[in-house]
């Protein structure tokens, strides 16, 4: 049986993070993915916060607009304008594939056309099984730690970390990449955009128009499932929107349709059971309000390399990472959860809090920060404006 000291089960900006930082540090790691190409298949707008690829040491090669403008428009289409960062946009393929890249030169082996099958546990360690979709076979792997960070689609039920909240948590989604024989509006390529409306059904849809190199990335998602006919026609009445702000000139030269499951609920009550360990959105680290996790994703393969490197036993790596973990990110995550829920009651909720993010710098510089980066006056900053929004929000 193949034996490795850390096991990381999915190509993504978790895995590939978690499985580059515990092969620099000499351990060694494995990873497994079940695409052909790393990054392939990956169903996200790749926005990147300010700062990402210097966090992560990545290079600026992979960034393909630097934007500036964040714009929130409300259940009624009006726009709020907060400048920001920049931010950046990539593809995941460039993103996780650069990762993916880095880690084999760091000595991590990245096998793809391997498919996750299950995991039991034998001792202090954790016996994988796979499936070489390349050699039709099935395969196992002994490891001392594994990292599970398959997305949103990682199937837990009946493991430890199965969670009630998961499944209804889930958000269908759907994306189109659309060529244009000529460049949008300028503002387009210096723009995140990100929208919050009523579907036809009530549900809250939240969409989004991401610049990239040399396509718009035009996408919206809703909690629980929807027929697929309705879903695109969803989707085609919010880019007729887009289309007519954005590119009235310009013709559509090509377009490519992509579709999957994200995830926008509570983080995992527990996220490390003896040598196992979830990060990313198998973990639930996403941000409500946006859908976003790639630096949360990022960061937990951080954290997971570094409780791996330190040595020591099974229990003693996985409380240490799920005690960092929480500390980093479950207090903010659980927020935004409860934000969006008070916000989705009533939709013009979403108008006022925009309209007070758009006009306060302070409030929406103070509200991007990490928690641990927040000065006292940040979280003056933060409480006073919270408590403004919860007066005019029961007011009205």
């Amino acid at each position: 049986m193949e034996e490795v000291d850390f096991l990381v089960i999915g190509a993504g900006p978790a895995g590939t993070t978690a499985a580059r930082e515990a092969a620099r540090s000499g351990v060694s790691t494995l990873v497994l993915d079940k695409d052909a190409v790393v990054g392939a298949k990956r169903v996200c707008a790749a926005g990147l916060r300010p700062g990402f690829c210097e966090e992560f040491d990545l290079p600026r090669t992979l960034v393909h607009c630097d934007t500036p403008r964040l714009a929130l428009f409300d259940a009624s289409g009006r726009e709020h304008v907060v400048r920001f960062g920049p931010g950046h946009t990539s593809t995941r393929e460039e993103l996780d594939g650069t990762i993916a890249a880095l880690a084999r030169a760091e000595g991590a082996s990245v096998r793809t056309q391997s498919l996750f099958r299950s995991y039991a546990f034998e001792g202090d360690h954790v016996i994988v099984e796979y499936a070489d979709l390349r050699a039709g076979v099935r395969r196992s792997v002994r490891a001392r730690s594994l990292f599970l960070a398959q997305g949103a689609t990682a199937k837990l039920e009946g493991t430890a970390f199965g969670d009630e909240r998961w499944a209804p948590a889930l958000m269908t989604t759907l994306q189109q990449r659309v060529y244009l024989n000529r460049p949008a509006l300028a503002v387009a390529y210096e723009t995140l955009e990100l929208h919050y409306y009523p579907a036809r059904d009530g549900r809250t849809v939240v969409a989004w128009m991401f610049p990239k190199r040399d396509h718009l990335a035009i996408g919206l998602g809703l909690m629980g499932k929807l027929d697929g006919r309705a879903l695109r026609a969803e989707l085609a009445a919010f880019v007729e929107r887009v289309r007519a702000r954005l590119y009235p000139q310009a013709e559509v030269a090509g377009v490519k349709e992509e579709g999957h499951l994200l995830f926008g609920g509570w983080p995992r009550a527990r996220v490390a059971q003896g040598p196992v360990m979830l990060g990313g959105s198998a973990a639930g680290l996403v941000d409500a309000t946006n859908g976003e996790g790639i630096f949360e994703a990022a960061m937990s393969g951080r954290l997971a390399a570094e409780a791996v490197a330190r040595r020591g036993g099974a229990e003693a790596i996985a409380t240490r990472y799920a005690l960092r973990l929480e500390e980093r990110f479950k207090r903010r995550l659980e927020h935004r959860v409860r934000l969006m829920r008070f916000l989705e009651r009533k939709p013009r909720r979403y108008g006022m809090l925009f309209e007070q993010l758009a006009s306060n710098s302070r409030f929406s510089d103070a509200l991007q920060r990490e928690s641990h980066e927040r000065s006292t006056l940040d979280r003056l900053v933060l409480y006073a404006n919270a408590l403004q929004f919860g007066l005019r929000a029961s007011l009205s």
